[in-house]
């Protein structure tokens, strides 16, 4: 339970930082001192958690629902966040998925190779390629749905 917990607590973190702590204090209304409780890592706030309308108060105006991402993650569902949102329907069908993949996957090896110069990987470099994984599988899913609607 205690991976769980700092990898929930890691993943809370993330939220209120993504929506800020004053702006993540007036959405929720709660101190800073609260929201800094529900992903301390001390021993003595090991057992507390945000509350489940708290994350999702935050998750509806941060960029990414960063715990229920967490939460899912832990019971081996995959979710599709689709971060995108486009004006107009894309157009090109299969074979435009097929460059915009090939590009994409170029775009992440590259982010690879510049992250392992120094034989290891960074924070920050993780996070940048967890990016480019993400936008990666935004392409084939895409890709999946072209091919569906080609398929009928």
């Amino acid at each position: 339970m205690a991976i769980i917990g700092s990898y929930l607590k890691k993943h809370t973190e993330a939220l209120v930082k993504d929506v800020g702590i004053e702006p993540a204090c007036g959405v929720t209304g709660k101190s800073k001192a609260t929201l800094g409780r529900y992903y301390s890592d001390n021993d003595e706030h090991s057992d507390r958690f945000m509350p489940i309308d708290a994350v999702a108060q935050l998750e509806e105006v941060a960029s990414y629902p960063h715990v229920t991402a967490a939460l899912a993650e832990l019971r081996g569902i995959g979710l599709n966040f689709e971060g995108r949102r486009p004006n107009a329907e894309r157009k090109g069908g299969v074979n435009s998925d097929v460059i915009a993949l090939s590009q994409r996957f170029a775009m992440l090896m590259a982010e690879y190779q510049q992250s392992m110069e120094d034989g290891q990987i960074s924070v920050n470099e993780a996070k940048r390629l967890l990016k480019e994984t993400t936008m990666l599988q935004q392409v084939l899913v895409d890709m999946k749905l072209n091919l569906e609607d080609e398929s009928v």
